[in-house]
């Protein structure tokens, strides 16, 4: 009987055990659902993006003489109908353990076993699904050490290959209303990185050849020391495994720090699947009675990169230009955001949401939460990053700052680009500093000692 293949973030070929799993009935429709629930709150690099990984989608399947059907609506009457189109007694899945996701699955499959269809799961977007890395007890782990050990003891399958053999189904554009795939133009400004199966692995191969120096590396916003996998591993276009399966062959304390990386990415991800909640809400509840600021002015300087503090400017104006920001930035401009500023966490992780091309929610919603001091792990709330500071540790000779706020790029006009005087910023059109760190570092620790005494 044919079976459908119904990707969402797996859009590869390669080590997609789900794919694997419906090739075995010989016949495979390849199906994608235009969810607007999802579309629809998806910020422009993000949507820009989807599409252009369709696409590779499409094309690595046409190869195969095949083809991507794509359809919009409610998945849940879509897939449905989809199924029947082609006859299909199987619709295959890898799990989805995010807060919709997994409720979105529950509700297709409760009306694929209406219409005598069954839903099959096989495989995840993680090394180990969510919810399987349990401590003695049988309780999810709370903090990310006890978590990642269990995690690496409980190990992982090896990579598979893409599927041979099969023939491929497509549904009938008119009679099944499917629909092109999308292309949004991107605002004006604002470049995204390739996308598709073959770019995630050319770049993992890329990365490889500079992987041992990672651990020294990788707070260096002003060299090239990260991966740029995130965006990669959001839609699957490479498995975490493919990328495991590289890093046992290294003992490199680079590799092993970046295999570190990635047991933090599966730890958001389960925390995520036990408190779905915590996507919008403190997992910490008391930090949710802090005095906090109302947004402003203020939220609409720190979006646009005009805050007066040249690294947290280089990181927003980063943000705005490519999708991405340095991991390191990123920690930086949120400890400002929350305690310079005194906004919530959440008017953050939203702006991240909105432009982030590897916008996750798991990591998203937890990093920011790391920062806030509310979530796992989390960064004590006394820690106050000094902006200027860690600009001038991280970036020591100013090219990340340099590179994207263009005021402070000339070195001829701006000899010290971390902290430029008054009148270098008068000459150059650059804000003054938006507050006094000193100043609003004493008030978030006031602020923090006063929900410790309720």
């Amino acid at each position: 009987m044919p079976a459908v293949m119904w990707f969402r973030r797996d859009l590869r070929l390669r080590d997609n055990p789900a794919l694997l799993a419906a090739a075995e009935s010989g016949e495979v429709l390849p199906l994608f659902v235009l969810d607007p629930r999802l579309w629809g709150p998806a910020g422009p690099s993000r949507r820009a993006y989807l599409g252009a990984s369709l696409r590779a989608l499409d094309a690595s399947l046409r190869q195969r003489q095949a083809g991507l059907s794509v359809v919009r609506g409610d998945p849940v009457r879509r897939v449905v109908l989809a199924a029947r189109a082609v006859e299909a007694d199987q619709v295959h899945i890898a799990a989805d353990y995010g807060p919709y996701g997994a409720q979105r699955d529950d509700d297709v499959e409760q009306a694929l076993e209406d219409a005598g269809i069954e839903l099959v799961r096989t495989g995840s977007p993680y090394a180990v699904a969510p919810g399987r890395v349990t401590n003695k007890t049988g309780d999810p782990y709370k903090v990310f050490t006890p978590f990642s050990r269990a995690w690496a003891d409980h190990g992982w399958r090896g990579p598979v290959d893409a599927p041979s053999g099969c023939s491929w189904l497509a549904l009938d554009a008119e009679q099944d209303s499917t629909t092109d795939i999308p292309a949004p133009d991107l605002p004006s400004g604002l470049e995204l990185p390739d996308a598709g199966e073959d770019a995630a692995l050319a770049r993992w191969q890329e990365f490889l050849d500079r992987i041992d120096r990672y651990d020294d590396d990788r707070d260096k916003p002003g060299v090239n020391g990260t991966s740029h996998l995130s965006v990669h591993l959001k839609y699957g276009e490479v498995h975490p495994r493919t990328l495991l399966a590289d890093l046992a062959q290294r003992r490199s304390n680079g590799a092993r720090t970046y295999r570190t990386e990635l047991a933090w990415r599966e730890f958001y991800a389960d925390v995520l699947h036990q408190r779905p909640e915590t996507a919008r809400e403190y997992l910490k509840p008391e930090f949710a009675k802090m005095d906090y600021a109302r947004p402003g002015a203020e939220l609409d300087a720190w979006t646009q990169g005009r805050t007066g503090f040249p690294v947290v400017d280089a990181g927003m104006r980063q943000l705005r230009a490519t999708g991405w920001m340095h991991n390191r930035v990123r920690m930086i401009v949120a400890s400002f955001l929350v305690k310079d500023l005194h906004l919530e966490w959440q008017h953050g992780a939203r702006h991240f949401m909105h432009w982030l091309v590897d916008g996750d929610l798991a990591s998203n919603q937890h990093g920011w939460q790391w920062t806030a001091g509310s979530g796992t792990d989390a960064s004590p709330f006394f820690r106050v990053f000094n902006p200027t500071t860690q600009g001038k540790k991280f970036d020591p000779p100013g090219d990340y700052i340099r590179r994207w706020v263009e005021e402070l790029s000339d070195p001829d006009q701006v000899p010290d680009p971390h902290e430029p005087d008054d009148d270098t910023r008068d000459l150059v059109g650059y804000p003054q500093p938006l507050v006094d760190h000193k100043e609003e570092r004493q008030e978030a620790l006031d602020r923090y000692q006063r929900i410790k005494n309720r």
